[in-house]
Parts: C-alpha cells; structure tokens; sequence
C-alpha cells in the first residue's frame, strides 16, 4: 500500500483542483511521492484535453482592475471559467485567472483572441490556459474580456457565495462629477443587469420590434383604436424601465431613476460592462 495520508490527498486536491479518485490514483501509482504524483495528474491532464473540449465550463469567477491613464481611467474586466466550483476557489485557478487579468491590462488586449495570443511570463495566455487545465484536470476557458473609459471608471466586484471568487463584476465610466454616485450605480447595474445605458442606445430594430409586439398585444386585447398610440408608448415606456439603466429605478431610492440620481450630482455616466459567469 502506498504511503500516504489523508492531509496528503487534501494538499495535492488543493494544489492541483483534481477529483479525488484522481489524486488517489496518482498517489499509488508515485508511492505517495507529491511532486511525481503531480507529475503523473499535469501528464494525465495533458493526455485528456481533447477529451475535455466538450465539457461544459459554467462556474469561474470575473476579476478586473481599474488603471489610469493619460486621459482619464480605464477598467478592464476578464472571466475566466473552470467545470466545478471547487477548481473555481482554487487559489492556483484564481491566480492564474489575475495573470490573465495582468495580461489583458499591459496589452491592451480588448477581444479573447488577442488575450489568448497575448504574452504571459514567457508563453502566451493560450499555452498559459493547457497548461493550468492539464494540472487542474479540467477544462479552462478564457471566455471574455472588456475594456471601458472615461474620466472616471468605478468598480465593483460581488460574490453570490462567501467561499468563492467574484462571479459578477461591474465597471462604470463617468466624468469626474459621476464618479460620486457611479459605485452605487455598479452595484445596482449588478443586482439589476441593464442592457443598455440610454434610450439612444437601444438598436432601431429592437424599438421597432418592441413597439411592433405592443401594438399587436393590444389589439389583441381588444383595445379600442383610438387608444392604441397611448398604450404603446405606455408599454414602450415600461421596456425601457426594465432595460435602460438611466430609466430603470435606482436599486437604493426606487422612487427616483438612475439617471435622476446621476442629474442631481451633476455628472454623467459614459458607458459600463457587467459581467456575470456563464451568463
């Protein structure tokens, strides 16, 4: 029987995010050895990563950086996903995953694959991202990465479950004035998931196919035809409400807009990116 103790398959788990029958196969096949059990699981991942193309990688964690600039601020925010949320709170998972972040931030790398072709301690991210798979045992995804700027740009990082790593991530560019109110509004853009910041954002085609389903929606309802002009902006007001930030109401004082909140300190908000993994 090979050597080894439970505190040992917990430290190569810890080490590693390998499954537990894994560690354990490691272990005899090393004779309790932890560098060549390692070995043998990085080998063994290597070997399985085509198998592991298909997998499905919904949990991982969101991690971003704001930075300044010449002209203002910039935030970068990167998700990065694993299989379980077990290699998700791995500490090796999680620093690689704030590698990718490094990277992302001093290339200015603004789609994954150039974050994937980026330099990373002499490798690319992508040779970076086989390499932590085959030691974890599973599939790893570098799956977006954003970039925001502004005058200001605010962040805000928020865990669904105290044991594990940010899984939504927010970042808000505003102007200097903004920046007063813009880390509540990232908490609301986190609790609330607006598509869009303004009315003008929304695409054309979108507003014609919203105001086209309320016009159906009520003529289906029976109403009359006079009042059809007034219940489509009516519901056209209510899309909005639930999809523009600026109209949607302010998650700490609902009596009151987003935009209101932002009017009355006198600022504006630029732009924002929210992040939610797997979503």
């Amino acid at each position: 029987m090979a050597n080894y103790t439970a505190a040992d398959i917990k430290a190569l788990r810890e080490k590693t995010g390998a499954g537990m029958l894994d560690v354990k196969k490691a272990l005899d096949e090393s004779d309790g050895d932890q560098e060549k059990a390692l070995e043998i699981i990085r080998v063994k991942g290597l070997k399985g990563v085509a198998k592991r193309e298909g997998r499905t990688v919904a949990e991982g964690l969101v991690a971003a950086e704001v930075v300044p600039g010449d002209a203002g601020e910039t935030g970068v925010i990167v998700e990065v996903n694993s299989e379980t949320d077990f290699v998700a709170k791995n500490q090796s998972f999680i620093d690689f995953a704030n590698d990718v972040l490094k990277a992302a931030v001093s290339t200015g790398a603004a789609d994954v694959d150039s974050l994937l072709a980026a330099q990373l301690d002499g490798e690319t991210v992508s040779d970076k991202v086989d390499g932590i798979a085959a030691t974890i045992g599973e599939k790893i995804v570098v799956r977006r990465v954003a970039r925001v700027s502004g005058d200001k740009v605010s962040l805000y990082l928020h865990r669904t479950a105290k044991d594990l790593p940010p899984s939504v991530g927010v970042l808000v560019a505003s102007d200097e004035a903004g920046a007063a109110v813009a880390r509540d509004v990232a908490m609301h853009i986190a609790a609330y998931s607006p598509a869009y910041l303004s009315r003008d954002e929304v695409p054309a085609e979108t507003v014609e196919n919203e105001r086209r389903i309320a016009e159906e929606t009520a003529r289906n309802e029976g109403k009359p035809e006079a009042a059809l002009p007034k219940i489509v902006e009516g519901r056209m007001n209510g899309y909005f409400k639930e999809n523009v930030l600026l109209d949607q109401a302010f998650a700490k004082d609902p009596k009151k807009t987003v935009g209101k909140v932002v009017e009355e300190v006198g600022g504006t908000l630029t732009g924002f990116v929210r992040f939610r993994v797997g979503n």
